[in-house]
């Protein structure tokens, strides 16, 4: 019969509390986003290509941290759902590439309002200083990691 010596405290451990506050910060935002039917992932890819002025779908995926497989399927949902557009590039046609619609723009705002609403919920929590504290400790934790969390 072993006996482990080792323990862990779950609940005490650093990833879980961070991996606990991440669900429910994006479940909260996307309870937000429900209304206007988007997910997170889909106003990640509307904020890629208005914020950003990203037009290609490998160049979006990079930006949200998202397989292009992922960036597809929500593309194809945006473009079904009329809020962005996709044609052939215009230096190479076999080249997509994206754009907002009046809609999207519209939806956008939506989503831009209530991602503020979202920050300020968890951030009127923390004083300035704590809010760059944090920014500063994730930065340095997120320091020689790869953006891509697509198989997450």
């Amino acid at each position: 019969m072993s006996t482990m010596s080792n323990s862990y405290d779950l609940h005490a451990s650093l990833g879980y509390q961070m991996t606990l506050l991440s669900r429910i910060s994006e479940r909260r935002f996307e309870q937000l986003l429900t209304p206007v039917g988007l997910t997170r992932v889909k106003w990640c890819v509307l904020l890629a290509v208005h914020e950003q002025g990203l037009k290609n779908p490998s160049d979006i995926a990079e930006y949200v941290g998202i397989d292009r497989t992922a960036t597809s399927r929500a593309l194809r949902a945006l473009d079904s759902d009329g809020l962005v557009t996709r044609c052939g590039g215009t230096a190479d046609k076999r080249m997509t590439e994206v754009a907002l619609t009046e809609a999207g723009h519209e939806v956008l705002q939506t989503a831009i309002d209530a991602a503020q609403t979202n920050a300020s919920h968890f951030g009127d929590k923390l004083s300035w200083y704590e809010q760059d504290m944090l920014r500063s400790i994730i930065k340095k934790l997120m320091e020689g990691e790869a953006r891509d969390v697509s198989g997450l």
